[in-house]
């Protein structure tokens, strides 16, 4: 699967929390946009990323996929006030290092 869109994505296990986190970044071409042209690009990758999750047949996939979309939606409104720095990475704490529905995904993904 290729992960398209505005956003780098990585999984990582925190050894010393022992939490794994998934790491949230946006891409420099996003980054490079007006505040207009984001926003359409977001509301674009929102709309693809739904039809692939409605059409997405593994499980695993299709949960790593609803994540990110959920992810996206709640960054949106911080996106469209231009609040957020672009050029972080947003890590957001996922639970214990075990296997999660982002191992699948991004296992056989590549970025776009």
């Amino acid at each position: 699967m290729e992960i398209q869109g505005p956003f780098t994505v990585a999984v990582n296990d925190n050894n010393e929390t022992g939490l794994r986190e998934l790491h949230l970044g946006f891409k420099p071409a996003f980054q490079q946009l007006s505040l207009d042209e984001r926003l359409v690009h977001l509301k674009d990758y929102l709309q693809t990323l739904e039809q692939d999750i409605q059409s997405e047949t593994d499980a695993n996939n299709q949960q790593g996929m609803l994540t990110i979309l959920q992810i996206a939606q709640q960054l949106q409104p911080h996106l469209q006030s231009d609040e957020i720095p672009l050029d972080e990475t947003i890590i957001i704490e996922i639970g214990p290092s075990q296997s999660s529905p982002f191992d699948d995904l991004l296992r056989g993904a590549t970025l776009k």
